[in-house]
């Protein structure tokens, strides 16, 4: 399939790069890893399989200018085969290819240790396809039609990531019921997010973008608080598609919050919402707090259970 880059989504774009932007300044604030997702090394070795040549080499010719080591496959086999016998710190790969597909490549190498980060690239996006991905233990996902900034950042955002962490896990995988348990950590979040913001491309796209936005800042409150950045617990997703609604419900493994302790957060103060700056800025806090007065200004429904470890927020369709 041909790469055009003018069919893309300005919107969904300008969505991804937020959550990028706001998940490298979480990682900058806790850890010290510099926003760009960069780790100061000179070369990367990346590889690029795909069966469409033109895609392959305007793959390849972006990142060769940028200063990366670019290989290329034309097929699921010469791709295993590279992936064997040379070491790559990144691998962009198509699912749709002959001899063997993307998801078959990725099974074959589960198990294996010290394997680089994969991309899955493919003009099929459906849930199937997404949740097959995770299950196989993708790094990312992009569908094409392409973006050249969209594709070097995520690039870049996967490069950057030092450690490995425990895998995504699938409960459920019914494109109208989408159940997930997640690792607490940082990147985890934003490997989900990657393929949570493909889910569903046929919802109106103000409804993604909103649905997004809160989707986000609850699934860091869920993991930063309520998992205390721990990527041995894990916070529980939940994703239902009906005919009029979606629903996202998120269950974390902490003990749970009272809004009297959130002194810190804008939510708490009700007509005076910017008296929590002086607050946070006396605890040492990041400047933030108003997450969940945008999510619920983002949102038709919010609720939380009586201990306020789990979350569901509802958007209507119609």
């Amino acid at each position: 399939m041909r790469t055009d880059v003018n069919s893309v989504s300005a919107v969904g774009i300008e969505f991804l790069s937020f959550l990028a932007r706001e998940s490298s300044k979480r990682r900058a604030a806790i850890d010290g890893t510099p926003e760009d997702g960069t780790t100061g090394e000179l070369v990367k070795r990346i590889l690029v399989a795909d069966d469409d040549r033109t895609d392959r080499e305007w793959l390849a010719g972006i990142l060769r200018a940028e200063k990366f080591a670019v290989s290329t496959a034309p097929d699921g086999h010469a791709a295993l085969k590279k992936i064997r016998n040379t070491k790559y710190d990144l691998v962009l790969l198509d699912i749709r290819m002959p001899k063997l597909n993307g998801l078959e490549l990725l099974s074959a190498l589960r198990g294996r240790k010290n394997l680089p980060k994969m991309i899955v690239i493919t003009s099929d996006s459906s849930p199937q396809t997404l949740l097959a991905a995770i299950r196989e233990n993708a790094h990312q996902y992009i569908s094409k039609p392409i973006d050249r900034e969209a594709l070097l950042t995520l690039v870049r955002q996967s490069l950057g990531k030092k450690a490995r962490v425990p895998a995504i896990e699938v409960i459920s995988a019914r494109p109208e019921w989408v159940e997930l348990s997640v690792p607490c950590s940082l990147e985890a979040a934003e490997r989900l997010e990657g393929f949570m913001a493909q889910l569903d491309t046929k919802l109106p796209e103000e409804v993604r973008v909103a649905a997004g936005h809160a989707f986000h800042e609850l699934l860091m409150n869920a993991i930063e608080w309520g998992g205390k950045l721990n990527p041995r617990r894990r916070v529980r997703i939940s994703y239902l598609r009906a005919k009029r609604m979606v629903l996202f419900r998120i269950a974390d493994p902490g003990p749970g919050f009272k809004l009297s302790d959130l002194d810190h957060a804008a939510i708490a103060h009700g007509d005076e919402p910017m008296h929590h700056a002086s607050i946070r800025e006396g605890k040492g806090l990041r400047p933030g707090g108003f997450g969940l007065v945008m999510v619920k200004a983002s949102v038709d429904e919010l609720l939380y259970n009586e201990a306020q470890n789990e979350v569901v927020f509802v958007k209507y369709l119609d």
